[in-house]
């Protein structure tokens, strides 16, 4: 016979490290060619003017300048319209 109850185990206690997605240079702030602007999955967030994206949809900084962000109205293929976010540099 046991003398001590059997301990439970939990189902929980995983979880994934957080991969630091988002933006990094907010609008006004000053950046230098090449700064990193965002870091995302997919394109929340477009490239404007001397903005480049990376092959992992990362947006970096082409000159020396201040970030601006503005929003675009796109007629998507079914004739509604949404906005897409552009980030640029000036």
């Amino acid at each position: 016979m046991a003398h001590k109850k059997a301990a439970g185990s939990s189902k929980n206690g995983r979880d994934s490290v957080s991969k630091r997605l988002g933006v990094k240079r907010f609008g006004g702030q000053k950046v230098s060619a090449g700064s990193i602007l965002v870091r995302q999955k997919g394109t929340k967030w477009h490239a404007g003017e001397n903005v480049r994206m990376g092959r992992d949809f990362t947006l970096f900084a082409v000159i020396d300048g201040e970030v601006k962000f503005t929003e675009k109205r796109q007629k998507k293929f079914n004739g509604q319209m949404h906005k897409d976010t552009l980030v640029h540099v000036m």
